[in-house]
């Protein structure tokens, strides 16, 4: 994660827990983290009487505030709250974009307040209990839905990414903490995934197990798209090093079948998508390379992959 600024597309984020939203608010936004925090109680507590909502308990947050309430008419919502630096803003137009389909409803935003009440999905398991080749299914499923959604004006294309490699490149000269061949080769993979997409579609950007919900309208809905617009192969990057509790060396083990499971839903190239989900996981230990240690999960599912991908 950067220390400053928005929340970064690649990061692997951090597992909710008491104190998370602190820590992770301070670190990304510093003193307007701490400003916002200070806040919240108030803004949270205006927003419920304003919208007629009953607040309900707490739900995982990392860096958002994230309440479980009731709306007025007594159907479940969720009440979702961050820094309001316009990083949610994709977020915003990208569930405006789905419209439902595939994701929960945006019910109401308000992005100079950094807020929005969504649907929420009941019972909201999500998908890290279920076999693999299931839970992938259900992601390459949702994937498919949410790339039929028009691009609104708005998200910043995946091409905006590729700094983050020049600026590592820079910063590390060395194979510390990152091998700089490793980080070289995905630099390279992106640029030219980027230049030669056959087609582009609004990206979830963060599809992944903790991210589909089990619900009653559809039976799994997408929450929490960072909304990019892009080749459709990079939304098959994240779900590579997830879930979170996994252990690394078993993700490694399972990438490839779920890139070629992915690939054929999803009717892309199984290259490209390999290369994609390479250098997806590449950038996420990018990013977290910015100002903390490397996660590690990601880097042992993109050497995984590395002999793979093809130049």
């Amino acid at each position: 994660m950067s220390g400053s600024g928005p929340v970064d597309p690649g990061a692997r984020p951090p597992v909710p827990g008491p104190g998370t939203l602190y820590r992770t608010v301070t670190r990304t936004w510093g003193d307007a983290g701490r400003v916002w925090l200070n806040g919240l109680d108030d803004l949270i507590a205006g927003l419920t009487g304003e919208l007629g909502l009953v607040p309900g308990p707490v739900l995982p947050q990392s860096f958002h505030a994230v309440r479980a309430v009731t709306l007025p008419d007594g159907s479940p919502g969720v009440l979702k709250a961050g820094v309001p630096d316009g990083h949610l803003d994709a977020e915003i137009a990208a569930l405006r974009a789905y419209d439902g389909h595939g994701a929960v409803r945006l019910l109401w935003s308000d992005a100079a307040r950094g807020a929005l009440l969504l649907e929420r999905a009941v019972p909201g398991s999500d998908l890290s209990a279920l076999p693999d080749a299931e839970a992938t299914a259900v992601i390459a499923d949702r994937l498919r839905e949410l790339h039929r959604a028009p691009i609104p004006d708005g998200p910043e294309h995946i091409r905006s990414e590729q700094a983050a490699f020049t600026e590592h490149l820079r910063r590390f000269p060395g194979d510390d903490p990152l091998p700089r061949e490793l980080v070289e080769h995905a630099a390279a993979l992106w640029r030219e995934l980027c230049d030669s997409t056959p087609r582009e579609v609004l990206l979830h950007g963060d599809l992944h197990h903790a991210n589909v919900l089990a619900a009653t309208r559809e039976p799994w809905l997408a929450i929490d798209p960072h909304g990019r617009t892009g080749d459709p192969g990079y939304d098959c990057g994240q779900i590579l090093y997830n879930p979170l509790d996994a252990d690394p060396a078993e993700l490694a083990r399972r990438a490839p079948a779920r890139v070629e499971q992915l690939a054929d839903v999803l009717d892309l190239d199984q290259d490209r998508t390999l290369a994609w989900g390479f250098a997806v996981c590449v950038l996420s230990e990018v990013w977290c390379a910015q100002d903390g240690p490397i996660d590690g999960t990601a880097l042992a599912v993109a050497r995984a992959l590395a002999s793979r991908v093809r130049d």
